[in-house]
């Protein structure tokens, strides 16, 4: 069913645009963008991340959304936007930077007892956000664990139903949805694979995630070759060496790492993936996930970016 309503739906509904747009230019490559989640741990401001954008000349930031305002926000003290944010007032205020919005992180889980109460609504704000400013894509995903009482199949039929409900409202205002390998569903390749060909929607699309794949226990390059027909953006981020030897195959997804991108157990993987990308002629934003000091930010942009620019056969792997 979700199939058939998916193609049926794209194709009488999006009118003259089939798509969502892509804010990279075709033939541009890998464009560097980062999250400001980054700055979360540290109790920092959106403005604080806006800031070390344009020092480390990134064109691209990517936001999570918050459902109301708290005393925490309004001190400064938070990198998300509020749902009842001005947009204009916003994209006036990033335009100003030369900055544009690549992917809205609405990450609340789609799956469980929550996703159609809450998790369905706060996707649906997200989608008319990214409208609003000019955002081709928002994020979604599964929760951290299985929820109690459910079984897999349950999960699962509720789920694509979530996504359904989504994916109407992304056809409707232009943006697309992509979904992030963060928790035990996402994370399993091969069903991520058949959600993606059964809803075969041109508006349903693929974050790859770095980080969370390889802390899952997969291969990063195997998961994203797989999933490559559909990515539409990308998180990159390394993982602590300790993190690794720990949690490595007991985990499904980290929210940022305290290890600049290069200098961890996943550096290797990252740089194999960056030449795939490179060979398959892929355009798109990798935006950067890690802790936000200053060193962090710079290192880990120098080193990707030494990498993006050296030639495929030659590639820095550190």
């Amino acid at each position: 069913m979700a199939n058939s309503h998916a193609h049926n739906h794209a194709s009488s509904a999006a009118g003259d645009q089939q798509k969502p747009n892509n804010t990279i230019a075709p033939g541009s490559g890998i464009q560097l963008g980062m999250h400001t989640d980054n700055w979360r741990v540290l109790s920092g401001s959106f403005e604080q991340a806006v800031d070390s954008a344009v020092q480390n000349k990134l064109k691209f930031i990517e936001f999570g959304i918050t459902d109301g305002q708290n005393f925490i926000q309004g001190l400064g003290y938070d990198p998300s936007q509020p749902m009842d944010v001005d947009e204009m007032q916003l994209k006036r205020s990033l335009d100003k930077h030369g900055i544009s919005v690549s992917q809205i992180d609405c990450g609340y889980p789609l799956t469980g007892q929550k996703g159609a109460v809450y998790g369905v609504p706060y996707v649906w704000r997200g989608i008319r956000m990214a409208h609003l400013i000019g955002c081709p894509y928002v994020d979604s995903t599964d929760g951290a664990s299985k929820p109690v009482g459910w079984t897999d199949k349950q999960t699962i039929e509720q789920w694509k139903l979530n996504i359904r409900l989504v994916l109407e409202r992304a056809e409707s205002f232009k943006v697309g949805i992509n979904i992030e390998p963060h928790g035990p569903f996402t994370t399993d390749l091969d069903l991520m694979v058949s959600i993606l060909k059964e809803f075969d929607s041109p508006w349903l699309g693929m974050n790859f995630d770095t980080g969370n794949a390889f802390i899952a226990g997969h291969d990063p390059l195997t998961y994203l070759k797989a999933i490559r027909p559909w990515l539409k953006h990308v998180h990159c981020k390394d993982v602590p060496r300790e993190m690794a030897e720990a949690s490595r195959g007991e985990e499904t997804g980290i929210a940022s790492s305290e290890v600049s991108i290069g200098k961890g157990a996943n550096a290797a993987n990252i740089d194999a993936c960056i030449q795939y990308l490179k060979e398959t002629k892929w355009d798109g934003v990798f935006s950067i996930e890690t802790l936000g000091t200053p060193a962090n930010i710079s290192e880990s942009t120098a080193w990707l970016r030494s990498v993006i620019a050296a030639p495929i056969s030659n590639a820095v792997n550190k």
